[in-house]
C-alpha cells in the first residue's frame, strides 16, 4: 500500500485530530528507527502511520484494539507483517501472543514514546516539540506522574532492539521535530 493511500485510509476511520497527529507522529519516529536498524522505512512507517486505524471504532478498548486494524488491513492486502506488528502493539487483545521480533518492540516503544514527548511539549510555554531537550524526555520518565497513560515499560522496549533509552529518546525526538508543525506541535 502507497502511502498517499495508507493516510486515506486512516482518515476514513479517524476523525479525531490528535489522534492524526499521534499516528503521524508514529510514523515519523517508526521511519526513523527503520533507517537507525537499516529496516525498510516505508514499510515500518506505515505500521506506524496505520496502527490506530480502529482506535474510535473500537472506543481504544484494550481486550479489542487492534484486532479490528488488523482485520481491514488484511482485507486491503497489506504486507502481513506490518498487520502482525499492528496487531501485537496491544499484546492485550492479541489472545497471549507476543512481541518477538524487532519490528514489533519498534513500533509498540516508538507509538508509546509519542505520548510522552507530547506530553512533554505541551507543559512548555510555546508548546513547540522544537524546544523540548532529549534529557527533558528521560527525567519526565521517572516522574511516574506525569503523563500517567504513557507505559514506560513499553517504551523500554527500546532496549529489546538494541537502542538505549537516551538515543532512543533523542531518534524520537528528532523525529517529531521534522514535522513538529504538521502534528501542531
Amino acid at each position: 500500500m502507497e502511502r498517499e493511500k495508507a493516510f486515506e485510509l486512516l482518515q476514513e476511520y479517524v476523525k479525531n485530530e490528535k489522534l492524526i497527529a499521534h499516528c503521524l507522529a508514529s510514523e515519523a519516529v517508526l521511519r526513523a528507527l527503520a533507517e537507525r536498524l537499516g529496516e525498510d522505512p516505508e514499510k515500518w512507517g506505515l505500521a506506524g502511520l496505520l496502527h490506530d486505524l480502529d482506535v474510535e471504532m473500537t472506543n481504544a478498548d484494550p481486550a479489542v484494539h487492534a484486532l479490528e486494524s488488523a482485520k481491514i488491513l488484511e482485507q486491503k492486502g497489506l504486507d502481513p507483517e506490518i498487520v502482525e506488528a499492528i496487531k501485537l502493539h496491544n499484546e492485550e487483545a492479541a489472545h497471549g501472543q507476543q512481541r518477538h521480533k524487532t519490528f514489533h518492540h519498534a513500533l509498540a516503544a516508538g507509538e508509546t514514546i509519542t505520548g510522552l514527548i507530547t506530553a512533554t511539549a505541551l507543559v512548555y510555554p510555546d508548546k513547540k516539540v522544537e524546544s523540548v531537550k532529549p534529557k527533558s524526555i528521560t527525567k519526565r520518565m521517572k516522574e511516574k506522574a506525569f503523563a500517567a497513560s504513557v507505559n514506560r515499560d513499553t517504551i523500554m522496549e527500546c532496549e529489546k532492539i538494541g537502542i538505549p533509552l537516551p538515543e532512543f529518546v533523542e531518534t524520537s525526538l528528532n523525529a517529531m521535530k521534522k514535522i513538529g508543525p504538521q502534528i501542531g506541535l
